[in-house]
């Protein structure tokens, strides 16, 4: 990769690990990188808008943009689709900017399987008791939807050997500067 290039820093892990609010805390610490907004086709949670946390697509959309081949990496999770527009990562890195994907760990394994310089970043909970009582404080799913990511939050946790560093969100002030600290080095 030429030195003008930024780096692709790849952060995926369970849902409910607090993924999004230690980017959060890294793009205080860092305001100069970029965060890659993904696709997706769930519907908006509370206070989430269209372009800015993700792009909120129908099905329909989503399936044709699969079909044109214009994902770096894409998903489906818990009934939802979940995806990387290549086109705009590619003219981030391009540009020199460091960019921050945060990703389910399939989509993860998409792209850590294609010729891709990036730094792969795994963040998990310090416990699955911590994780669940995160998931069940968003307040956002039912019952069985819960249960639902926790069996799917132990598989993905096999995967974590996997990444070039493994991340316990104890803390997102301290994950955010550990982040930092990799990015820079």
């Amino acid at each position: 990769m030429s030195e003008n290039k930024g780096k692709l820093i790849v952060i995926s892990g369970p849902s409910g690990t607090g993924k999004g609010t230690v980017i959060n805390e890294l793009l205080k610490l860092r305001p100069d990188l970029n965060f890659s907004v993904s696709a997706t086709t769930r519907k908006p949670r509370p206070n989430e808008s269209n372009g800015v946390e993700y792009h909120f697509l129908s099905h329909e959309c989503f399936q044709e943009m699969i079909k044109n081949d214009e994902f770096l990496e894409y998903a489906q999770y818990v009934g939802e689709f979940y995806g990387t527009p290549v086109k705009y990562i590619n003219e981030s890195i391009n540009s020199g900017t460091h960019t921050i994907l945060d990703i389910e760990v399939q989509g993860a394994k998409q792209v850590m399987s294609k010729d891709i310089d990036a730094v792969t970043i795994f963040i998990t909970a310090p416990s699955m008791e911590e994780l669940e009582k995160r998931l069940r404080g968003r307040g956002t799913d039912s019952d069985e939807k819960i249960l639902k990511r926790l069996k799917r939050s132990r598989q993905e946790l096999k995967e974590k050997n996997k990444y070039d560093h493994i991340i316990v969100n104890d803390s997102a002030s301290r994950a955010a500067e550990e982040i930092l600290n990799i990015i820079e080095k």
